[in-house]
């Protein structure tokens, strides 16, 4: 496992992770022009890549009939955040009321718990991102936008800081907020508790619950959080076989 600043934790064998670096390589060194790469992206994206791709696909479709925001919480470097943007601008590029709001500190975990366990090695500020991303980020999104309809009204949000003082913060000021899809992404438990516990008053029936790290011995806190606030009884996760590692509910 690696948990050193910037490092994810890695299951994959050394094979594996030696593909991958050589993906990596030949994607820096391409020789497609410019103009092209974009369109042609999909020469270096794994099939572990295209399946995560394909999952939130699928999401996507089961809340088009839903009113209501989507929210994710752990953003870290935004990559489910263009993915969302780019399908609402396929699905429903005028529906100004589908907001994508992400939530992250934006300098790695903030407030590990006894809850989280004896596997789970990372520590506050693993995780983390690169100095100044957000605002890159916010820039890429907005690039995201502006190739869609209505570019002129702010479609998404990134809120940075401490989950547990924001997310409530945000839904105080906020309080039309009807969630279609959550996302949770947090990994521990103190932040996806908060998550949970302030915007079960939004959700409704058709809500979309989407966890990265159910039922995971290395994460366990995001378990024990989803099992304290909603109750594991009362929901049915789902999964799909392209992408095991993630899970979801719909209420």
């Amino acid at each position: 496992m690696k948990t050193q600043k910037h490092d994810a934790i890695v299951l994959s064998s050394q094979s594996e992770k030696d593909i991958q670096k050589a993906l990596t390589q030949a994607l820096k060194e391409t020789p497609l022009p410019d103009d092209e790469l974009l369109a042609n992206i999909g020469l270096y994206a794994s099939s572990k890549s295209l399946a995560r791709f394909f999952f939130f696909y699928e999401l996507y479709k089961k809340i088009v009939n839903t009113h209501g925001v989507i929210m994710e919480f752990g953003v870290r470097w935004g990559q489910n955040l263009a993915l969302l943007s780019a399908m609402r601008g396929i699905f429903e590029p005028f529906n100004r009321h589908r907001k994508i709001i992400g939530f992250d500190t934006f300098a790695g975990f903030k407030g590990m718990a006894a809850e989280d366990g004896d596997l789970c090695k990372t520590v506050d500020g693993s995780f983390s991102v690169t100095e100044n991303y957000e605002a890159y980020l916010d820039k890429l999104i907005g690039l995201h936008d502006a190739l869609n309809p209505i570019p002129h009204l702010r479609k998404y949000e990134l809120v940075k800081g401490d989950a547990v003082e924001t997310i409530p913060a945000y839904l105080k000021a906020h309080p039309e907020t009807v969630v279609s899809m959550a996302i949770f992404d947090f990994d521990i438990y103190k932040p996806t508790k908060a998550a949970l516990e302030a915007i079960k008053p939004h959700l409704m029936k058709g809500s979309v619950l989407v966890f990265d790290e159910l039922c995971d011995d290395i994460f366990p806190g995001e378990t024990i959080a989803v099992r304290e606030v909603l109750g594991l009884n009362n929901l049915r996760v789902e999964r799909m076989p392209m992408a095991a590692r993630i899970s979801y509910a719909v209420l």
